[in-house]
């Protein structure tokens, strides 16, 4: 139960490492400073400063009674100027059309709504406050001589320092946060360099890479460099044994192709056919082989390569539709790839089908190419054995339409995968047949 309300919460956390890092820093720091202020500011500050304000209303009590005891203002004065000058506290009897002054505290008082609420509930006689200054407080009380305003120093009922406590403690946060910030920056600058070699390999591209960092971070990173080296030999060994057989067996295809075009046989032109669904298989493999290991990545206008591929296959005869694009700029790609991926399914879909339709979908950090066609499609359920490489769906895809290995679609999701990306597989709700999605993240 806990663990769900947890996961609700999730979504607002940052999603980056030094997003959460930060976050992990600041919220102890901040939760500290609050807790120590609210400590401070209830408990001694709160305390100190009532015991202070109840000693001036002590004394204000006493001035009022000597006000009360007096038959005149001057005898009141006289009998209170011993009292009032050694505490430097100064009396002044307000005229009697004189308005009383309200309540003046600023927001940022920390003590003075104590000083207020002490004063009100021990001295009936209290009517308002004033702090308009860090040293001078002003009370004002109803006497016997009509409103009377008493002047004295600030410091007797408060504290002299929760200001500077207070203050010191937060530029204190804010410095540790500082330094720990850029700390934790460069500690961060080598996992997010590891990423982002990482992220670009998984694109087919290398980017220099020296591990760097901590102990952890340069094991992680020395790790990730023999992977892609490794990566790097297997993919060039499987190129180079596929591209080896696929020459070695073109020379005596050669040869028998050759041999039965001269024989007068009854029988060449079946076995012309077989030869020739041959050498289909060794481009086939020639062309999976290579994947995308031999291009380079260019700057390439998707709408116009689409619309040659296109052109090129209406040429043929085939009943192929370019539609409208969504977005079209220049995007970063491995043109001879994504033309072959585009190629082979729209092979796929005019085998199989008698239309297809080809769109095209740029975002900001995206791009969708769609081929659509009026076939029987692919059922779900075999959807992903359909992207494996070898693997014929004869059964869904009507096997008198042609023959193959079943590596067109695993071409495709190989060159999708080497720019980030993801071939997927549906329904087209317009023709009805397949959906292909070639996926690249831009």
């Amino acid at each position: 139960m806990k663990r769900n309300r947890l996961k609700h919460y999730m979504p607002l956390l940052p999603r980056g490492l030094y997003g959460r890092a930060a976050l992990i820093l600041i919220l102890p720091v901040v939760f500290l400073q609050l807790l120590v202020s609210v400590i401070f500011i209830q408990r001694d500050l709160e305390d100190i400063t009532t015991q202070m304000t109840i000693t001036m209303v002590r004394e204000l009590q006493l001035i009022n009674t000597e006000l009360d005891r007096a038959s005149s203002l001057a005898e009141a004065q006289t009998r209170l100027a011993p009292f009032l000058e050694p505490l430097n506290m100064t009396l002044r009897i307000l005229p009697e059309d004189a308005a009383i002054p309200e309540d003046h505290l600023r927001w940022s008082e920390l003590t003075g709504y104590v000083v207020r609420a002490r004063i009100r509930q021990y001295f009936p006689s209290f009517l308002s406050l004033q702090l308009p200054t860090n040293k001078q407080a002003i009370v004002v009380f109803e006497s016997a001589f009509g409103p009377t305003e008493v002047s004295f120093s600030r410091r007797r009922v408060s504290p002299a320092t929760p200001h500077q406590l207070i203050v010191t403690l937060v530029l204190s946060g804010f410095l540790v946060i500082g330094v720990s910030t850029v700390y934790m920056r460069n500690q961060l600058r080598p996992i997010k360099r590891l990423a982002e070699a990482a992220e670009a390999f998984g694109r087919g591209r290398m980017i220099p890479y020296t591990p760097r960092g901590a102990t952890e971070v340069r094991a992680a990173g020395s790790a990730f460099v023999s992977m892609r080296a490794r990566i790097e030999r297997q993919i060039e060994q499987r190129t180079l044994m596929l591209s080896g057989v696929s020459h070695d067996l073109r020379t005596p295809l050669t040869r028998l192709k050759l041999g039965l075009s001269l024989s007068e046989d009854e029988g060449a032109e079946d076995m012309l056919r077989d030869v020739k669904e041959m050498e289909d298989l060794v481009d086939s493999f020639l062309d999976f082989s290579r994947g995308v290991a031999t291009a380079d990545s260019e700057s390439c206008d998707v709408q116009t390569m689409l619309d040659d591929i296109v052109q090129r296959w209406r040429r043929q005869g085939k009943h192929v539709a370019l539609a409208e694009p969504e977005g079209n700029r220049a995007v970063m790609l491995r043109k001879a790839a994504v033309q072959r991926g585009v190629d082979n399914l729209i092979s796929n879909a005019v085998r199989y089908g008698t239309r297809a339709k080809v769109s095209l979908v740029i975002k900001q950090k995206s791009l969708r190419i769609r081929v659509e066609d009026d076939g029987p499609g692919i059922p779900a359920d075999m959807r992903g054995d359909a992207l494996r490489p070898f693997v014929r769906l004869d059964p869904a895809r009507n096997q008198d339409k042609g023959s193959g290995v079943g590596l067109g679609l695993a071409i495709v999701a190989d060159i999708a995968r080497a720019h980030g990306g993801t071939l997927r597989l549906g329904t087209s709700h317009e023709l009805g047949g397949l959906c292909a999605d070639i996926i690249i993240a831009l």
